[in-house]
């Protein structure tokens, strides 16, 4: 069977690797840690993992977490008044559940998993002179590493990647002590709270190494009154200045978490990256290509929570397209599976990229509308599990109309 390469130790390069090792692949990934250091470190992201996705993981029976974790049944959207009153709120269902579990949890888990599963796990930081001599090596080498040099040998497409620049700061702390929401506390949601002008927070349901919590994550408009992390304060401090913001614009989510505390020292996370997409194929000094996947190749903004899910279909993209292979993995063969992936992450990315555009008239009347015609609220929410849906109404202002117009019918 081939030898394949992994370098990259996130939720698609490990997702990949165990599946492929059910197929009877010979796979080595390479990780900067250990699980142990990844387990004791700081966060790394948030995460929220909807139906289809959990379905992957659950038919490879890599859900570790199921019973631990408490997870989320709908979406909630609040929208902030000039006064820092809801101007708008409401919450829907999910059809499936989803959950959020910590990087720091899954990732140091699945890694052990790899190696009771027969994987070889080499625990070493890797250069690109380091992946010119190893990529020889392998039948296909796999760059599932979104951050460091590996990512340069992978070049920004403009025809795809219409932004330059950061378009959100990112700001966030997992918690203990926040209470539900009064609204519905039978059931736990993500909250999307929408500050016009300034930002969003997202108060997302979680499990972590200290058990189920909740992230408070802010994406503040470079330059408002959100983007106020540049100093990297401490984890304690970041935790103040959220509650601060919390309850200068957002009071009804302040007055829920006014007891937070950190799940742990390393439970607060701040930065920003530039939306991209790059070409899937990276050549080294050699010669030998290398392949990308997930967010090596599509980086979107987290705020449509796509980040995992696309993590995950990507992986599941590339295992079918592996296994169904019988010959070479060179440029043609990564370059159509790379279109395959795209053929769905395309609708993940025109949605995201738009939500970080101020909203246009139609997309403030279906949020309007949600709040009075469930219906609307059903499919907006639904729309984080299959972004692909987004396209058929959310898009564009005469399906929206027309879609609105049967729903208030």
């Amino acid at each position: 069977m081939p030898k394949v390469l992994i370098v990259g130790a996130g939720q698609s390069g490990l997702q990949l690797a165990l599946t492929l090792l059910e197929h009877g692949f010979e796979v080595t990934v390479m990780s900067a840690r250990t699980p142990e250091e990844i387990r004791g470190g700081r966060v790394m992201s948030t995460q929220a993992l909807f139906g289809p996705a959990l379905s992957v993981e659950r038919e490879h029976k890599l859900n570790l977490w199921e019973e631990q974790t408490i997870g989320f049944e709908g979406i909630g959207v609040s929208i902030a008044a000039p006064d820092s009153s809801r101007a708008l709120d409401w919450v829907a269902k999910l059809d499936e559940q989803g959950q959020s579990v910590d990087q720091r949890v899954k990732m140091a888990g699945w890694l052990e998993l790899f190696e009771e599963r027969g994987g070889q796990l080499v625990i070493h930081g890797v250069t690109t002179a380091d992946l010119d001599k190893l990529a020889g090596m392998y039948d296909l080498t796999i760059v599932a590493a979104g951050k460091g040099e590996l990512v340069q040998l992978f070049d920004r497409d403009p025809a795809r990647s219409p932004y330059t620049a950061p378009q959100r700061a990112l700001s966030l702390v997992y918690a203990h002590g926040v209470e539900p929401r009064p609204e519905h506390p039978e059931f736990p949601a993500v909250r999307f709270n929408i500050i016009p002008g300034a930002g969003e927070l997202f108060m997302i349901p979680a499990y972590t190494v200290s058990g189920n919590c909740d992230i408070l994550f802010f994406e503040g408009v470079p330059g408002g009154p959100l983007d106020v992390f540049d100093d990297r304060p401490d984890p304690e401090e970041h935790l103040r200045r959220i509650l601060d913001l919390m309850r200068t614009h957002l009071p009804w989510e302040y007055e829920r978490s006014r007891h937070a505390q950190l799940t742990d020292p390393g439970a607060s996370l701040m930065g920003g990256y530039t939306p991209v997409v790059r070409r899937p194929v990276g050549e080294l000094p050699s010669g030998n290509v290398v392949f990308g996947m997930a967010d090596v190749v599509v980086a979107n903004d987290p705020i449509t929570g796509q980040g995992s899910n696309n993590a995950c279909h990507c992986a599941e993209t590339y295992l079918t397209e592996m296994i169904a292979h019988d010959g070479p993995f060179d440029r043609e063969w990564m370059e159509r599976t790379f279109e395959k992936y795209w053929g769905y992450a395309q609708h993940v990315t025109d949605w995201t990229n738009a939500m970080l555009q101020p909203p246009p008239p139609h997309v403030l009347e279906i949020i309007g509308a949600a709040s009075q015609i469930p219906v609307v609220a059903k499919r907006f929410v639904n729309g984080f599990a299959d972004p692909t849906d987004f396209r058929h109404w959310f898009m564009d202002p005469d399906k929206s109309a027309a879609f609105l117009k049967e729903a208030s019918g």
